[in-house]
């Protein structure tokens, strides 16, 4: 029936089921704090889910709403990209509305990458990616993000002698997944430099793009000439802390939004219709949402990462995002994968191995992920329990 055929397209072959899923199924079992999964333990503004609540009673969004997405959500991200940024998008050409920055990604390289491209990508990365490129027909090309003096730096003689003539893409990320790292603006614009030199598109995921510490968030596309060659991709699920809601959208120049909104068509063409009136509401909140959504993150960041230090673990305090990620060779440990998967039973505690995030697995084996988007008691109890290695 099968012809001997696998029944899994070879290129998904070597994916399997996501770290992700493992490790909250893990969490549930055991009745462990799962600081593995990226997602908040609280609900976002409640007057962003009002917006959704009056959305659906009045009728707004209940069917199948426009192919790039509501009006309203449409200049709203306009808004937003202009308030924040200076960058100027036209919302009826230049602002489409996915399924989350995840479809967002998965669109954008569906529809830019031929059989054959080569993808360069800042490793680690999140998993999707690969499999997004893989999915594409592309050959994704790691360029390592390595620890240096208690951060994570980007090595840029690395990441020019990676582009080759079959080099298609960057696919960049900043803030950086799981690293905390926020690439500065050197760094971006040496970035932007390589891309014009060798005529390459960039697809951008600034999900984080409010998650920033130390340093500030600067969108390629602000660069000069990268308006035209990057497709900038963000979401409502880590600004608002509404991960469920699975409303993003990408900017980009008109002749980019059409080509991704002809692959996004057949994925999942529209979703979310009451959500993206209730984002749009979010997006025009007063900077002091955003502020203080970034001083309370700041403040759970500092409570683990201490913690954590507390514990034995070697830190690497993140600039950006909502993860930590750790060295767990100084608790005698080696093995991500192993270490993770008895926490649970040592201490009642979640994390990810890193080594999920390489190509390049010995380079991440040692190096272990926690999220700190949860609330400051759960935060306080997880530290208390991870203490606990040190005597174990």
């Amino acid at each position: 029936m099968t012809q001997g055929r696998p029944l899994l397209n070879r290129r998904l072959a070597e994916f399997g089921t996501t770290i992700f899923a493992e490790m909250s199924a893990l969490a549930v079992r055991t009745g462990s704090i799962n600081l593995g999964q990226g997602f908040p333990d609280t609900d976002g503004p409640e007057a962003v889910r009002e917006a959704a609540v009056r959305a659906v009673r009045s009728g707004h969004g209940n069917q199948y709403p426009p192919g790039v997405g509501v009006p309203e959500l449409r200049n709203a991200v306009a808004e937003h990209q202009q308030r924040y940024y200076g960058l100027a998008y036209d919302p009826d050409a230049e602002v489409l509305v996915t399924t989350g920055a995840t479809e967002a990604v998965a669109a954008s390289l569906l529809a830019l990458l031929e059989p054959g491209d080569e993808v360069i990508a800042l490793e680690p990365y999140y998993d999707s990616y690969a499999a997004c490129i893989a999915l594409a027909g592309g050959t994704r090309v790691p360029v390592t993000l390595r620890p240096h003096e208690g951060a994570y730096r980007l090595d840029l003689d690395e990441l020019r002698a990676a582009v080759t003539p079959r080099t298609r893409l960057i696919l960049l990320n900043t803030p950086h997944n799981p690293t905390g790292t926020v690439l500065t603006r050197e760094e971006l614009a040496a970035v932007a430099a390589l891309a014009c030199e060798r005529d390459l598109l960039v697809v951008t995921d600034e999900v984080y793009e409010h998650l920033v510490f130390e340093g500030e968030h600067i969108p390629l596309a602000s660069f000069p000439g990268m308006r035209e060659r990057t497709v900038t991709v963000s979401s409502a699920g880590k600004t608002f802390a509404l991960t469920g809601w699975k409303i993003g959208w990408i900017t980009a120049s008109p002749e980019l939004v059409a080509a991704v909104r002809s692959a996004k068509q057949f994925l999942t063409f529209v979703s979310g219709g009451p959500f993206q009136y209730a984002v749009a509401e979010a997006l025009r909140l007063p900077d002091s949402y955003f502020e203080g959504l970034r001083e309370d993150l700041r403040a759970k960041r500092d409570l683990l990462s201490t913690g954590l230090a507390e514990a034995g673990f070697e830190v690497y305090r993140p600039a950006g995002t909502y993860f930590v990620t750790t060295d767990i060779r100084p608790l005698g440990e080696s093995d991500g994968f192993a270490f993770c998967r008895a926490l649970p039973g040592r201490c009642g505690v979640v994390a990810v191995p890193n080594a999920v995030f390489y190509d390049h697995r010995e380079q991440g084996a040692h190096f272990v992920r926690f999220a700190f988007c949860k609330r400051t008691e759960v935060l306080e109890d997880a530290v208390s329990r991870l203490k606990g290695l040190r005597a174990a």
